[in-house]
Protein backbone atom coordinates (compact mmCIF):
# COMPACT_ATOMS: atom_id res chain seq x y z
CA UNK A 1 0.00 0.00 0.00
CA UNK A 2 1.33 3.44 -0.88
CA UNK A 3 1.54 6.51 1.32
CA UNK A 4 -1.80 7.77 2.53
CA UNK A 5 -0.85 11.43 2.28
CA UNK A 6 -1.33 13.81 -0.59
CA UNK A 7 -0.43 17.48 -0.71
CA UNK A 8 -3.20 20.06 -0.50
CA UNK A 9 -1.51 23.43 -0.66
CA UNK A 10 0.89 23.64 2.29
CA UNK A 11 -0.77 20.98 4.44
CA UNK A 12 -0.93 17.22 3.81
CA UNK A 13 -4.31 15.54 3.49
CA UNK A 14 -4.06 12.11 5.09
CA UNK A 15 -6.24 9.66 3.18
CA UNK A 16 -5.82 6.87 5.71
CA UNK A 17 -9.25 6.19 7.19
CA UNK A 18 -10.85 9.17 5.43
CA UNK A 19 -14.34 8.79 3.98
CA UNK A 20 -14.08 9.59 0.27
CA UNK A 21 -16.96 9.46 -2.19
CA UNK A 22 -16.22 8.82 -5.87
CA UNK A 23 -18.89 10.16 -8.21
CA UNK A 24 -19.26 7.90 -11.23
CA UNK A 25 -17.73 4.73 -12.64
CA UNK A 26 -16.04 4.29 -16.01
CA UNK A 27 -12.56 5.15 -17.27
CA UNK A 28 -12.05 7.84 -14.60
CA UNK A 29 -14.03 6.69 -11.59
CA UNK A 30 -12.70 3.15 -11.34
CA UNK A 31 -8.98 4.11 -11.27
CA UNK A 32 -9.79 6.87 -8.75
CA UNK A 33 -11.63 4.47 -6.45
CA UNK A 34 -8.80 1.94 -6.62
CA UNK A 35 -6.09 4.56 -5.99
CA UNK A 36 -7.92 5.98 -2.99
CA UNK A 37 -8.61 2.53 -1.57
CA UNK A 38 -4.94 1.60 -1.96
CA UNK A 39 -4.03 4.61 0.18
CA UNK A 40 -6.27 3.59 3.03
CA UNK A 41 -9.34 5.69 2.27
CA UNK A 42 -12.81 4.36 3.03
CA UNK A 43 -14.28 4.62 -0.45
CA UNK A 44 -17.92 4.76 -1.51
CA UNK A 45 -18.72 4.99 -5.22
CA UNK A 46 -22.06 6.49 -6.23
CA UNK A 47 -23.39 6.13 -9.76
CA UNK A 48 -26.58 7.33 -11.46
CA UNK A 49 -26.83 4.26 -13.69
CA UNK A 50 -27.74 0.72 -12.66
CA UNK A 51 -27.33 -1.21 -15.89
CA UNK A 52 -25.53 -4.46 -16.63
CA UNK A 53 -22.21 -2.71 -17.35
CA UNK A 54 -22.41 -0.72 -14.12
CA UNK A 55 -23.20 -3.82 -12.10
CA UNK A 56 -20.21 -5.61 -13.62
CA UNK A 57 -17.92 -2.69 -12.77
CA UNK A 58 -19.39 -2.47 -9.27
CA UNK A 59 -18.74 -6.15 -8.63
CA UNK A 60 -15.06 -5.70 -9.41
CA UNK A 61 -14.76 -2.82 -6.94
CA UNK A 62 -16.80 -4.53 -4.24
CA UNK A 63 -14.42 -7.51 -4.45
CA UNK A 64 -11.69 -5.11 -3.25
CA UNK A 65 -13.79 -3.89 -0.32
CA UNK A 66 -15.11 -0.71 -1.96
CA UNK A 67 -18.74 0.20 -1.36
CA UNK A 68 -20.77 0.95 -4.49
CA UNK A 69 -24.23 2.54 -4.66
CA UNK A 70 -25.86 2.17 -8.07
CA UNK A 71 -28.81 4.28 -9.11
CA UNK A 72 -28.13 6.76 -6.30
CA UNK A 73 -25.88 9.55 -7.50
CA UNK A 74 -27.73 12.37 -5.80
CA UNK A 75 -27.27 11.59 -2.12
CA UNK A 76 -24.11 12.57 -0.27
CA UNK A 77 -23.01 9.52 1.76
CA UNK A 78 -22.89 10.21 5.48
CA UNK A 79 -19.46 11.16 6.78
CA UNK A 80 -18.01 12.11 3.38
CA UNK A 81 -14.85 14.21 3.78
CA UNK A 82 -13.87 14.46 0.11
CA UNK A 83 -15.56 13.88 -3.25
CA UNK A 84 -13.59 12.79 -6.32
CA UNK A 85 -15.76 13.14 -9.41
CA UNK A 86 -15.56 11.87 -12.95
CA UNK A 87 -15.39 14.76 -15.45
CA UNK A 88 -18.88 14.60 -16.92
CA UNK A 89 -20.83 15.21 -13.70
CA UNK A 90 -22.31 18.71 -13.84
CA UNK A 91 -21.51 21.18 -11.03
CA UNK A 92 -25.22 21.77 -10.39
CA UNK A 93 -25.98 18.17 -9.43
CA UNK A 94 -27.61 17.67 -6.00
CA UNK A 95 -24.56 15.73 -4.79
CA UNK A 96 -22.33 18.77 -5.25
CA UNK A 97 -24.86 21.17 -3.79
CA UNK A 98 -24.94 18.97 -0.70
CA UNK A 99 -21.13 18.95 -0.65
CA UNK A 100 -21.03 22.76 -0.75
CA UNK A 101 -23.48 22.98 2.14
CA UNK A 102 -21.39 20.48 4.13
CA UNK A 103 -18.09 22.22 3.21
CA UNK A 104 -16.80 19.06 1.52
CA UNK A 105 -14.15 19.66 -1.20
CA UNK A 106 -14.68 18.27 -4.70
CA UNK A 107 -11.75 17.13 -6.86
CA UNK A 108 -11.72 15.67 -10.34
CA UNK A 109 -9.66 12.64 -11.30
CA UNK A 110 -7.10 14.98 -12.88
CA UNK A 111 -6.80 16.89 -9.60
CA UNK A 112 -6.30 13.62 -7.74
CA UNK A 113 -3.61 12.54 -10.22
CA UNK A 114 -1.86 15.89 -9.88
CA UNK A 115 -1.78 15.61 -6.09
CA UNK A 116 -0.69 11.97 -6.05
CA UNK A 117 2.25 12.38 -8.42
CA UNK A 118 5.64 11.79 -6.86
CA UNK A 119 8.34 14.39 -6.13
CA UNK A 120 10.25 13.42 -9.28
CA UNK A 121 7.16 13.24 -11.49
CA UNK A 122 7.35 14.15 -15.17
CA UNK A 123 6.24 17.69 -16.04
CA UNK A 124 2.90 18.12 -17.80
CA UNK A 125 2.54 19.85 -21.16
CA UNK A 126 -1.19 20.52 -21.20
CA UNK A 127 -3.47 21.19 -24.17
CA UNK A 128 -7.12 22.21 -24.34
CA UNK A 129 -9.42 23.91 -26.82
CA UNK A 130 -12.83 23.50 -28.38
CA UNK A 131 -11.45 21.67 -31.42
CA UNK A 132 -8.28 19.79 -32.27
CA UNK A 133 -7.14 18.71 -28.81
CA UNK A 134 -6.59 15.04 -29.53
CA UNK A 135 -4.78 15.59 -32.83
CA UNK A 136 -2.53 18.21 -31.23
CA UNK A 137 -1.68 16.06 -28.21
CA UNK A 138 -0.81 13.11 -30.42
CA UNK A 139 1.38 15.37 -32.54
CA UNK A 140 3.01 16.75 -29.39
CA UNK A 141 3.75 13.25 -28.09
CA UNK A 142 5.24 12.31 -31.47
CA UNK A 143 7.50 15.39 -31.41
CA UNK A 144 8.65 14.58 -27.88
CA UNK A 145 9.35 10.96 -28.82
CA UNK A 146 11.32 12.10 -31.88
CA UNK A 147 13.40 14.25 -29.54
CA UNK A 148 14.32 11.11 -27.61
CA UNK A 149 12.09 11.75 -24.60
CA UNK A 150 10.06 9.10 -22.81
CA UNK A 151 6.49 10.36 -23.06
CA UNK A 152 2.84 9.38 -23.34
CA UNK A 153 -0.34 11.04 -24.62
CA UNK A 154 -2.72 10.95 -21.68
CA UNK A 155 -5.82 12.49 -20.14
CA UNK A 156 -8.97 13.19 -22.13
CA UNK A 157 -7.42 11.28 -25.01
CA UNK A 158 -8.64 8.10 -23.29
CA UNK A 159 -5.67 7.16 -21.10
CA UNK A 160 -6.26 7.65 -17.37
CA UNK A 161 -3.84 10.12 -15.85
CA UNK A 162 -4.11 8.26 -12.58
CA UNK A 163 -3.00 5.01 -14.19
CA UNK A 164 0.01 6.76 -15.74
CA UNK A 165 1.00 8.79 -12.68
CA UNK A 166 0.77 5.77 -10.36
CA UNK A 167 2.14 3.22 -12.80
CA UNK A 168 5.61 1.71 -12.71
CA UNK A 169 6.77 3.17 -16.04
CA UNK A 170 8.68 6.44 -15.79
CA UNK A 171 8.48 9.36 -18.21
CA UNK A 172 10.47 12.48 -18.96
CA UNK A 173 7.37 14.50 -19.86
CA UNK A 174 3.64 13.92 -20.39
CA UNK A 175 1.49 15.28 -23.23
CA UNK A 176 -1.83 15.91 -21.49
CA UNK A 177 -5.18 16.53 -23.16
CA UNK A 178 -7.65 18.26 -20.83
CA UNK A 179 -11.33 18.97 -21.38
CA UNK A 180 -13.20 21.90 -19.89
CA UNK A 181 -14.93 19.40 -17.59
CA UNK A 182 -11.61 18.14 -16.26
CA UNK A 183 -10.24 21.64 -15.82
CA UNK A 184 -13.31 22.73 -13.87
CA UNK A 185 -12.53 20.13 -11.19
CA UNK A 186 -8.72 20.69 -11.12
CA UNK A 187 -8.11 23.84 -9.03
CA UNK A 188 -4.49 23.15 -8.04
CA UNK A 189 -3.16 21.99 -11.44
CA UNK A 190 0.04 23.86 -12.36
CA UNK A 191 1.40 22.71 -15.72
CA UNK A 192 4.94 23.18 -17.00
CA UNK A 193 3.45 24.80 -20.12
CA UNK A 194 -0.01 24.91 -21.65
CA UNK A 195 -1.94 25.80 -24.78
CA UNK A 196 -5.54 26.77 -25.53
CA UNK A 197 -6.03 26.07 -29.23
CA UNK A 198 -9.32 27.91 -29.79
CA UNK A 199 -12.59 28.86 -28.13
CA UNK A 200 -16.11 28.47 -29.54
CA UNK A 201 -19.46 27.92 -27.79
CA UNK A 202 -19.54 24.33 -26.55
CA UNK A 203 -20.98 22.40 -23.60
CA UNK A 204 -22.80 25.54 -22.48
CA UNK A 205 -25.57 23.46 -20.88
CA UNK A 206 -22.88 21.99 -18.59
CA UNK A 207 -20.98 25.21 -17.84
CA UNK A 208 -23.98 27.52 -17.76
CA UNK A 209 -22.55 30.28 -19.99
CA UNK A 210 -19.83 31.03 -22.52
CA UNK A 211 -18.02 33.06 -19.87
CA UNK A 212 -17.94 30.11 -17.47
CA UNK A 213 -16.82 27.78 -20.25
CA UNK A 214 -13.96 30.09 -21.21
CA UNK A 215 -12.96 30.54 -17.56
CA UNK A 216 -12.68 26.77 -17.11
CA UNK A 217 -10.57 26.50 -20.25
CA UNK A 218 -8.38 29.31 -18.93
CA UNK A 219 -7.59 27.34 -15.77
CA UNK A 220 -5.01 25.48 -17.82
CA UNK A 221 -2.74 28.56 -17.76
CA UNK A 222 -2.83 29.06 -13.99
CA UNK A 223 0.62 28.71 -12.47
CA UNK A 224 2.32 27.84 -15.77
CA UNK A 225 6.04 27.57 -15.13
CA UNK A 226 7.55 28.13 -18.58
CA UNK A 227 5.22 28.96 -21.48
CA UNK A 228 1.62 29.88 -22.23
CA UNK A 229 0.79 29.17 -25.87
CA UNK A 230 -2.23 30.83 -27.46
CA UNK A 231 -3.77 31.22 -30.89
CA UNK A 232 -3.03 34.59 -32.52
CA UNK A 233 -6.10 34.10 -34.73
CA UNK A 234 -8.35 33.72 -31.67
CA UNK A 235 -8.03 36.72 -29.36
CA UNK A 236 -10.05 35.01 -26.64
CA UNK A 237 -7.17 32.59 -26.06
CA UNK A 238 -4.74 35.50 -25.64
CA UNK A 239 -7.14 37.13 -23.17
CA UNK A 240 -7.06 33.96 -21.06
CA UNK A 241 -3.26 34.16 -20.88
CA UNK A 242 -3.37 37.80 -19.81
CA UNK A 243 -5.87 36.97 -17.08
CA UNK A 244 -3.92 33.99 -15.73
CA UNK A 245 -1.67 34.11 -12.68
CA UNK A 246 1.53 32.50 -13.96
CA UNK A 247 5.03 32.10 -12.55
CA UNK A 248 7.35 34.98 -13.39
Amino acid sequence: MGSGKVTTGSAPFDLQGKHVTVAGLGVSGIPAAKALHARGALVTVVNDGDDARSREQAAGLEALGITVRLGDGATLPEGTELIVTTPGWQPGKPLFRAATEADVPVWGDVELAWRLRGPDAAPWLAVTGTNGKTTTVRMLAAILEAAGLRTAAVGNIGVSLLDVVLGEETYDVLAVELSSYQLHWAPSLRAHSAAVLNLAPDHLDWHGSMEAYAADKGRIYEGNQVACVYNVADKATEDLVREADVEE
